[in-house]
C-alpha cells in the first residue's frame, strides 16, 4: 500500500515539474517574440525614414532645376540694346548672375556630396535587417507554434494525469480507511492477545500454517449461517437424540428385515421366472407338437405350428400359422371361415390334451362348418370321446349322429318348454326288437 502511494506521489511529482518546464519555456518563447517585434518596427520605421529623405531630396532637384531655367529665360530676353536705364538693370542682374552662379556651385559641391548613395546602403541594409527579422519572425512564429503544440501536449498529459489521479485519490482514500481499519483491528487483537496471556511466537508460527483468511471468512461465514439455521436452543435436544437413536436403531432393524425380505423375494422372483420360463417352454413345445398333429387329422393333411414373436418367452407373443393342404399362405387371415374354426378347434383340443378333463362341453363348435369339415371333426371328438365325456350343443344332424344320447327342448303349447331325452343305444335295442 505504501509502495503505490510513493508511486502516486513520484508521478504527480513528474507531471506537476513537466507542467512546470512547459510554462517557463512558454514565457521564454513570449519574451524573445516581443523582442523581436520591437526590432522589427525598428527597421520599419528606418525604412519609413529614409524613403521620406529620398523623396525629398528628389523634389528639391526639380525645384533647382526650374529655377535655372527660368533664368535663362529671363537672360535672352533682355539681349536687346541696352538703354541709360538699363544699365542699372544689367548691373543688377549681373549681381543676380552671380549669386546665381554661386548658388550653382554650391548646389555642385552638393550634388558632388549625393547622400542618395549611403541612403540607398541604409535602405538596402535596413531592407536586409527587416528580411532578417521577417525571417526571426518565422523562426519565432514557429518556435511559438512549437512550443504551443508541446503546451498543448503537456496541458492533454496534464489532463490525463489529472484524470488518472482521481481514481488513484480514491484508491489512495480507500486504503488509508483500510490502513486505518487494519491499524484498530490490529490495537484490537493486540489487546485480546495481552488480555489472553497468549504466546505470540508460537501463535505466529502456527499462523505460517494456517489457511488464508478469505478461506477462514468463508468457513466463518457457512458455519455462522448454520448456526442461524438451527435456531433457538433446545433444551431438550439430548432427549430427542436418545429417541431419535433409539428410533433410529429400530428403524435400521426394520430395514435390514426389509432388505433381507427383498433379496428372498427377488430370489424367488428369480427362481419363479426360471422355472416359469421352463414351464412355459415345455408347455409351448407340447401345445405345438399336438397342434402339429391334430390339424392334419382335422383337414387331412397341411402343416401347422405356433412361432414366438420375441427373444424373451415372458414377454414374446405367440403367432399361428397354418397352411392347409394345397394353399401356400402366409398369414391365417388369409384362411377361409370353416378353415379358420377348424384351425380354432385343432388349438383348443391341443391346449385341451396338456391336462386332459373328465368332461369337455363344446358351443355350437361345428357351426361354421361343412359337411366333410363337420366329418372330420366327429371322427376327431369320438377319438378323444375315449379319455374325455363330451357334452355339446349342435343344431347339425351329422354331428347329432355321433351322440350316444340326446336332449333336447320343445315346445308343445305357447309358452310351455319341455325336455326330450333320447338314448340312441336303447332306441336302436328297441328298434331290432321291433323290426324281428
Amino acid at each position: 500500500m505504501r509502495a503505490e502511494l510513493s508511486e502516486i506521489e513520484q508521478e504527480a511529482s513528474r507531471g506537476r515539474q513537466a507542467l512546470q518546464n512547459a510554462r517557463q519555456s512558454a514565457e521564454r518563447i513570449a519574451v524573445e517574440i516581443a523582442a523581436l517585434r520591437e526590432k522589427l518596427e525598428a527597421a520599419r520605421g528606418g525604412h519609413l525614414a529614409a524613403e521620406s529623405a529620398l523623396a525629398d531630396q528628389r523634389r528639391g532637384r526639380a525645384t533647382s532645376r526650374a529655377r535655372r531655367a527660368g533664368r535663362a529665360v529671363s537672360a535672352n530676353a533682355n539681349a536687346a540694346p541696352r538703354s541709360p536705364k538699363s544699365d542699372n538693370s544689367v548691373r543688377v542682374i549681373d549681381q543676380q548672375i552671380e549669386r546665381a552662379d554661386l548658388e550653382v556651385a554650391k548646389l555642385t559641391e552638393e550634388l558632388a556630396a549625393d547622400p542618395i548613395p549611403a541612403m540607398r546602403h541604409g535602405l538596402d541594409a535596413a531592407v536586409e535587417s527587416r528580411l532578417g527579422c521577417e525571417t526571426t519572425l518565422a523562426a519565432a512564429r514557429n518556435a511559438v507554434e512549437g512550443a504551443a503544440s508541446a503546451l498543448r501536449e503537456l496541458e492533454e498529459a496534464r489532463l490525463q494525469i489529472e484524470a488518472k489521479l482521481a481514481p488513484l485519490r480514491e484508491r489512495l482514500g480507500e486504503l488509508r480507511l483500510k490502513e486505518q481499519a487494519a491499524q484498530i483491528n490490529f490495537d484490537q487483537f493486540a489487546a485480546q492477545l495481552r488480555e489472553a496471556n497468549a504466546d505470540e511466537e508460537r501463535l505466529s508460527r502456527e499462523a505460517e500454517k494456517a489457511p488464508r483468511p478469505a478461506a477462514l471468512q468463508g468457513e466463518i461465514t457457512r458455519l455462522a449461517q448454520a448456526i442461524n439455521e438451527l435456531g433457538a436452543v433446545n433444551l431438550a435436544a439430548l432427549e430427542e437424540l436418545r429417541s431419535s437413536q433409539e428410533r433410529k436403531s429400530f428403524l435400521d432393524s426394520q430395514a435390514a428385515d426389509l432388505e433381507e425380505a427383498m433379496h428372498t423375494l427377488e430370489d424367488a422372483i428369480r427362481r419363479i421366472d426360471r422355472e416359469t420360463r421352463e414351464l412355459l417352454r415345455e408347455t409351448f413345445d407340447s401345445v405345438n407338437r399336438h397342434f402339429g398333429s391334430l390339424f392334419p387329422t382335422l383337414f387331412g393333411g397341411g402343416d401347422a405350428k405356433l412361432i414366438m414373436t420375441g427373444e424373451e418367452i415372458l414377454d414374446a407373443g405367440v403367432q399361428v400359422m397354418a397352411q392347409p393342404p394345397g394353399k401356400r399362405n402366409t398369414s391365417i387371415h388369409l384362411l377361409s371361415g370353416g378353415e379358420k374354426a377348424l384351425t380354432a378347434i385343432a388349438l383348443v383340443f391341443s391346449l385341451f390334451q396338456l391336462n386332459p378333463a373328465p368332461f369337455c362341453l363344446l358351443d355350437e363348435v361345428d357351426a361354421p362348418l361343412d359337411d366333410s369339415n363337420t366329418l372330420r371333426f366327429c371322427d376327431l371328438v369320438k377319438r378323444m370321446a375315449a379319455q374325455t365325456q363330451f357334452l355339446f350343443i349342435s343344431h347339425n344332424k351329422i354331428s347329432m349322429e355321433m351322440a350316444e344320447q340326446l336332449i333336447g327342448v320343445t315346445m308343445p303349447e305357447s309358452g310351455v318348454s319341455r325336455v326330450v331325452a333320447v338314448d340312441i343305444d336303447e332306441a336302436l335295442r328297441i328298434r331290432e326288437e321291433l323290426a324281428a
